[in-house]
């Protein structure tokens, strides 16, 4: 999408709120906990906080909405996107929805810590759901308080840029601020919480529809706001379907599932790992949402989880991550089942999405070895034992892929030692056998084969494969010391990420610290490894 002309005010957003509008909400005006049956949303206010605090913004998440940076920079954004003041047309609420976590139904989830503000329609016609998250209660909110800590907030919100940067569907993040109260959290679920300081995050996204939102309603047999939920987010999210087709929701269905495994592909790419995977936390357009205790690969581990919570059976690690995107659209085919009415034509787009997704990857793998196209007769075992190679030694997922575009078959050593760009992306050089040196030399006289066959010039393939290969990503060392800092009050760090994140792919002069190996200090470090979903 196109930004347009920044607006000149906050007061010339326009909103127009379609989604509280168009669909059944809850009659109880009372913000309290409960169940709330027969609603896709609840009115709910923010919670006014004792002194808002600018952290930092993104500029390119609000020329979206037509703001500039004056705009940005004003009091009143700051009051207004941490929840103290409320612009002329917006309506907030909390969405209802439900959710399998960690693959058991948990009933009634919903909006527990974000409320929305509203949608705001830019003149080119693009729609914006404005969203805070930190910004109190709703009454989604179970036994929680609604608040979010600075760490969690600040995480949420580089990510969510540097995701975009690197060219992955997400919901972006347009400010970052602090509330001026503490919030009380036990970060490593041990029995000794202390405080923190709190923070509010304001999250863009044509919508933040999910899995979940389709299935309370099934699980409520509220099959008439099911179809009417159904018809509303093809009509307002999906236009380039015909939503007067009688296999619509089919073709809807088919579009989710392409957006879902496509996702998935991208995070395999830069080696992210999303860490809940839950189906709440599944966007019907494809977008990486809910960003908690995600991470980035490191050494190539494909058992890898980021999550404290899911150590034990590593659930949501890397490499599962495709079948449970699967897992999650077969819970939304459930969903919707009532309103299609046969389970054929929804299992038979399950069973594409498989082939969808195995195709796109092999696509994926060959660009990120700089192949011309992938090669179905020779290919695979390349692709298969170049992540083999990976796995045998504690080797940097993103370094290596990186340092291997600048490879030369023509300069190849015929001696024994390893590769500069090996070396170089080996966590302990000095410790790798001489089979594994051996191993190394087969495949990347293989390799040399593979590309010679292609005979793409060795600077057109470095390009090409830096494309698709970041140089930066943001590392959880790196985002856990701009937290430090900015616990003490300094947002340089964040700011910094921040900058370095909207060009990953670009060597940035004087920005070699960031684009290294994770230092040993930070392989144990809390918040520089596995983190809680604690917020």
């Amino acid at each position: 999408m196109t930004p347009q002309r920044p607006a000149l005010s906050l007061e010339s957003l326009f909103f127009d709120n379609r989604f509280v509008r168009n669909l059944p909400g809850d009659s109880e005006s009372q913000n309290f906990r409960r169940q709330v049956p027969r609603a896709c949303w609840s009115r709910v206010l923010p919670t006014p906080v004792k002194a808002p605090k600018m952290v930092a913004w993104s500029k390119q998440a609000a020329a979206l909405i037509g703001l500039d940076e004056e705009a940005c920079r004003s009091e009143q954004f700051t009051r207004v996107f941490t929840g103290n003041e409320q612009l002329s047309g917006m309506d907030p609420f909390a969405m209802c929805y439900g959710g399998h976590q960690f693959g058991n139904w948990a009933g009634q989830l919903g909006d527990g810590r974000a409320i929305n503000l509203g949608e705001v329609v830019t003149k080119e016609g693009d729609r914006w759901m404005l969203q805070l998250k930190g910004a109190g209660p709703t009454p989604y909110s179970r036994t929680a308080d609604g608040l979010a800590v600075l760490r969690s907030s600040i995480r949420e919100f580089l990510c969510s840029e540097a995701m975009h940067h690197l060219g992955i569907p997400t919901t972006r993040a347009l400010s970052l601020t602090l509330t001026g109260e503490p919030v009380e959290r036990d970060m490593f679920y041990d029995g000794h919480p202390k405080e923190e300081p709190g923070a509010v995050v304001c999250r863009l996204a044509p919508s933040f529809t999910r899995f979940g939102n389709f299935q309370i309603l099934t699980a409520r047999q509220e099959t008439d706001i099911l179809k009417q939920l159904l018809d509303y987010t093809l009509e307002t999210d999906f236009p380039h379907l015909d939503n007067t087709s009688p296999d619509r929701y089919l073709a809807w269905f088919r579009d989710v599932c392409n957006r879902t495994m496509d996702l998935v592909v991208h995070w395999m790419r830069v080696g992210f790992v999303h860490g809940v995977m839950n189906t709440d936390n599944m966007s019907v357009l494809g977008l990486t949402i809910d960003y908690g205790p995600y991470g980035w690969l490191d050494n190539y581990d494909p058992g890898w989880t980021p999550n404290t919570t899911d150590a034990a059976g590593r659930r949501y690690a890397y490499k599962n991550q495709p079948g449970i995107a699967l897992w999650n659209l077969a819970q939304l085919a459930n969903a919707i089942l009532p309103v299609t009415g046969e389970t054929g034509p929804l299992q038979e787009i399950l069973d594409e999405a498989v082939k969808f997704y195995e195709s796109r990857w092999k696509i994926m793998m060959a660009e990120k070895l700089g192949f011309r196209k992938f090669d179905p007769g020779s290919d695979l075992p390349v692709i298969t034992e170049t992540l083999n190679l990976l796995a045998e030694a504690e080797t940097d997922y993103t370094l290596f892929f990186r340092g291997l575009a600048g490879f030369d078959p023509q300069k190849q050593r015929e001696d024994d030692a390893l590769p500069g760009f090996l070396t170089r992306a080996l966590y302990a050089p000095e410790t790798v056998s001489p089979e594994y040196k051996e191993k190394a030399r087969r495949w990347l006289t293989v390799y040399a084969r593979r590309i010679e066959k292609d005979g793409t010039p060795p600077a057109l393939r470095k390009e090409k494969m830096n494309r698709v290969n970041p140089k930066f990503i943001l590392r959880n060392y790196l985002a856990q010391q701009a937290i430090d800092t900015a616990e003490q009050g300094d947002f340089s760090g964040v700011w910094t990420l921040l900058d370095l994140a909207r060009r990953p792919y670009e060597s940035q002069e004087g920005k070699e610290a960031f684009s290294g190996k994770r230092p040993e200090w930070a392989r144990h470090k809390p918040g520089c490894s596995m983190l809680s979903c604690s917020s």
